[in-house]
């Protein structure tokens, strides 16, 4: 069983465990003539949906959400809320985070702390020379405005998946002449925009669970003497080169490897 689910993205993974906890409780109790009220019937679920994705392998911090959820589901219709505002907070959730679920990378922002030690980073200023830098996942677009005014000959590219983030950073990155945003996934072959063999420097901010293989494509595309920045999460048994510390409420460092 674990392995059947192990194909699933753990978001998927988690409802599947929500069912099947559910329908399991309700079998016992028809099959036992219990009575459970409400509550105690979706604290029951919980606690089997806990134990369900402990055995599945989920992450800790999902054994909580699977904990809660019914519950709170149930506490909350309690309260008798207008349809219409759960309706609003789900479309704001869609637009913000969009296929955090499939992808398992929710919108990180970096700190003002780390653009400045971005800039640290960048190629150094030659008459006449022009460099590349791309943030894979560029939510806001924080990190290219402000190296696109403190650092004007580079060009900045930014790609984010996520269409209200997108749309900010769209925004933001309009003004700037050498400074763009591309929506799209990273991995889609068919964005130009995502050939890292085009870049100088290339930085993302993403989560554990795709650095492997963003690692994987990077050594395939990028050029020799180029850099690579992951901002906190590391890639599996590579060493970086350089790991710069960041002092901001996150303790974020920065990682980079020279190809």
């Amino acid at each position: 069983m674990r392995s059947f689910l192990e194909k699933f993205p753990p978001s998927i993974t988690a409802l599947l465990l929500q069912v099947a906890a559910a329908a399991l409780v309700l079998s016992a109790m028809r099959a036992l003539e219990l009575q459970l009220s409400p509550l105690s019937f979706a604290l029951v679920c919980g606690l089997l949906a806990a134990f369900f994705s402990h055995l599945a392998g989920l992450a800790r911090w999902w054994l909580l959400i699977q904990l809660c959820f019914a519950p709170a589901l149930v506490l909350m219709l309690a309260f008798d809320i207008p349809p219409g505002i759960f309706l609003a907070a789900f479309l704001i959730m869609l637009v913000v985070y969009w296929s955090t679920f499939r992808t398992q990378v929710p919108l990180y922002l970096s700190s003002n702390k780390v653009w400045h030690a971005l800039e640290t980073l960048l190629p150094p200023q030659q008459a006449g020379k022009t460099f590349r830098f791309i943030d894979l996942g560029s939510g806001l677009g924080g990190v290219l405005t402000h190296l696109a005014r403190i650092r004007p000959d580079g060009h900045y590219t930014g790609v984010e998946s996520a269409p209200l983030p997108l749309l900010w950073s769209w925004l933001r990155c309009k003004p700037c002449r050498n400074c763009e945003v591309h929506w799209g996934s990273i991995w889609d072959e068919r964005l130009e925009a995502c050939n890292l063999a085009q870049y100088d420097v290339v930085f993302a901010y993403l989560s554990p669970v795709p650095m492997e293989r963003l690692w994987r494509k990077a050594r395939s595309e990028m050029r020799p003497g180029t850099v690579f920045i992951s901002s906190t999460f590391a890639i599996p048994e590579q060493l970086a080169h350089q790991a710069l510390e960041v002092d901001d409420l996150h303790h974020s460092t920065l990682l980079v490897w020279r190809m």
